[in-house]
C-alpha cells in the first residue's frame, strides 16, 4: 500500500477509512570503509517491503537524506541539517495530516535525525495527532540483546548482509580493532562524541573523522555479522512494527492528546 503508487481518488478513500501512515527517513553518510553510504535508508525501506507484506497501513516514500553534522567530511555524505530536515518533515506530515492522517508512524534509520523527529511530533501532538518514532536498531536491542551494536558495526552491518550481502565491501570487513583517537592519556575516546576521565564519561563535541579514521564506531566488531542474523533482526522489527500499528490503531486520540495545561 504505497502513497506514491496509487490515484488521489484511491488515496481519497483511504483517509477517509484510515488515519494512520507510515513515513520513513533514513539518511546518506559514512558508515565505515565497508558498509554502503545509504545504509539508513536501505534498511528501512527492506523493513517497509517486509511491513508491507503483512499490514495494509499506508506507506509514504522514503525521505532518504538525514542531518549528519558529524559525519559531513566523510565523501558521499549529504547532511541537510537540522533545521533543513524539520522544515522538510514537518511538511510531509502536514500534507499528511491534511488529508486525515493522525496516527502517523516514522521509522527512522539514523540516530541524527531523532531531535527533529521529537520536534515534529511535539508539534502535531498540539493538533490532535500522534507521531510514533520507531528506531529500529534501538528496538531491536530489546528484541534480543545479543543484538545491541553501533555505529556501522557488527549490528547494522548485519543488517545491510539481510538486505543485500553484495552491499558489503568485504576487502574492508577486516580484523583490524577499532580505533578512537583519545584527547591525551588521561581523556580517552569512548564514542561518537565521549571521552572519559576518572571514570566519568563526558562529551567533547568532535567531528567522526577527529574521533575515527574509520567512520565505524561501537562495541560491536562488524566481522561478527552474518546474513542469518539480519534476516532474522529485520524480519523482527519488521513483524513487530505490524504489531504494534494494529494495537496502535485502537488508540483513542480524544482521551491520550490533552491540550490544554493542566489545572486550568
Amino acid at each position: 500500500m504505497r502513497l506514491a503508487n496509487i490515484t488521489w481518488p484511491r488515496a481519497q478513500k483511504y483517509f477517509e477509512e484510515n488515519d494512520m501512515v507510515i513515513v520513513s527517513i533514513g539518511s546518506i553518510e559514512c558508515h565505515g570503509r565497508h558498509m554502503p553510504l545509504g545504509t539508513d535508508t536501505l534498511i528501512p525501506d527492506r523493513l517497509l517491503e517486509l511491513i508491507e507484506e503483512k499490514s495494509d497501513v499506508l506507506i509514504a516514500p522514503t525521505i532518504p537524506y538525514g542531518a549528519c553534522e558529524c559525519l559531513e567530511p566523510y565523501p558521499g555524505t549529504i547532511n541537510l541539517g537540522t533545521e533543513l530536515l524539520y522544515n522538510l518533515l514537518y511538511k510531509v506530515v502536514e500534507n499528511l495530516y491534511s488529508h486525515g492522517a493522525r496516527k502517523i508512524l516514522v521509522l527512522n534509520g539514523h540516530g541524527g535525525n531523532i531531535k527533529t523527529i521529537e520536534r515534529v511530533g511535539l508539534d502535531f501532538e498540539k493538533k490532535g495527532a500522534l507521531v510514533v518514532m520507531l528506531n529500529w536498531w534501538l528496538m531491536a536491542w530489546d528484541m534480543k540483546p545479543e543484538w545491541k551494536g553501533g555505529h556501522g558495526g557488527a549490528e547494522e552491518t548485519a543488517g545491510i548482509m539481510g538486505v543485500n550481502p553484495d552491499l558489503i565491501d568485504y576487502s574492508e570487513l577486516t580484523e583490524e580493532p577499532l580505533k578512537l583517537k583519545d584527547l591525551n592519556e588521561n581523556l580517552v575516546a569512548t564514542g561518537f562524541r565521549t571521552v572519559k576521565f576518572k571514570g566519568v564519561e563526558v562529551e567533547v563535541l568532535r567531528s567522526t573523522p577527529n574521533v575515527t579514521d574509520n567512520g565505524w564506531i561501537g562495541p560491536d566488531h562488524p566481522k561478527k555479522a552474518t546474513v542469518e542474523w539480519g534476516q532474522e533482526m529485520l524480519q523482527t522489527c519488521a513483524d513487530y512494527i505490524v504489531d504494534f500499528a494494529e494495537e496502535f490503531k485502537k488508540v483513542d486520540l480524544e482521551k491520550v492528546i490533552h491540550n490544554n495545561v493542566l489545572g486550568k
